[in-house]
């Protein structure tokens, strides 16, 4: 009897590991579906557009001529013929848009932490510094070339005011919304106001710093760009905007196809850092 019931225990065992395998497969193929969907998609809505685009039924439905909207192909052909010009140009768009960006969210911070610290005075300074991005950059754009020249400068001043609030105002956000309960462990544990910022406010603002900074990322090509239509001698905004003075709207669009190349790789920069410095983060656990 007693072998007779280990033999039907050990025929048993097989089956339950045949059907964990079988169910782990079955919980794998959802996510791969789902992936494939989510890039299938987009991608034949993008094909379907240009070919609309190239057959020119776009123009027929708009009243436009090809001189106005230039098809795909032609677009293509510049940017294949000054492809060496649009990658220089767009490097020295980037410079500026990074060295802004950085400088602006780094004062942004900063603020963000005088705010926190000391509440009476630092809302003001969060309101002076929402006033300011506020200003629209035709008026900024003047004004900066006259205080920094006609150099990089002016744009990085521009990106720089640009990129302030939204730092300023997440960062601030973060360090203030903290758990009450850890604020009570950490004064429990007789922790002075630096610890208090250094271990726990710093920390929790973490997420929503990286927000400002992916939508920064936006904020800066954007400036860059707009203020090179002033006053530059390069980059991606002189090329677009000399383009269309001399009606070579193809090249024109050949800029803003590498605009926007450049600003989803700079978007993706970020979004990788805080994948890789966020890994703690209940959000990149999903």
């Amino acid at each position: 009897m007693e072998n007779k019931a280990m033999a039907n225990t050990e025929n048993r065992q097989p089956k339950v590991t045949v059907h964990s395998k079988t169910k782990t497969s079955r919980l794998k193929k959802p996510k791969k579906n789902i992936e494939f969907k989510k890039l299938f998609l987009p991608l034949i809505a993008g094909i379907v557009m240009a070919l609309l685009w190239e057959f020119q039924v776009f123009h027929r439905i708009l009243s436009l001529e090809t001189y106005q909207l230039p098809i795909p192909s032609t677009i293509m052909e510049a940017l294949i013929e000054n492809y060496s010009l649009l990658f220089s140009y767009a490097g020295y768009t980037m410079t500026e848009a990074v060295l802004g960006m950085i400088v602006g969210s780094s004062l942004g911070f900063i603020i963000a932490l005088v705010a926190t610290a000391w509440p009476r005075w630092g809302k003001g300074g969060l309101m002076l510094i929402a006033s300011l991005n506020a200003v629209p950059i035709v008026a900024l754009a003047p004004i900066m070339n006259l205080w920094f020249g006609s150099g990089m400068g002016s744009r990085i001043a521009i990106v720089t005011i640009m990129t302030m609030a939204a730092m300023a105002i997440n960062a601030h956000k973060g360090m203030r919304m903290v758990n009450p309960l850890a604020l009570d462990l950490m004064h429990s544990y007789a922790a002075n106001k630096n610890q208090v910022f250094r271990y726990l406010r710093i920390t929790n603002s973490l997420p929503f710093v990286f927000t400002a900074l992916k939508i920064n990322t936006t904020a800066s090509m954007i400036g860059a760009i707009v203020g090179e239509f002033f006053f530059s001698s390069q980059g991606l905004g002189y090329l677009l905007s000399n383009s269309i003075k001399v009606a070579k709207m193809p090249l024109g669009w050949a800029c803003i196809i590498v605009a926007a190349i450049a600003g989803v790789i700079f978007y993706l920069i970020v979004e990788r850092m805080e994948k890789t410095f966020l890994k703690w983060h209940t959000s990149q656990r999903a």
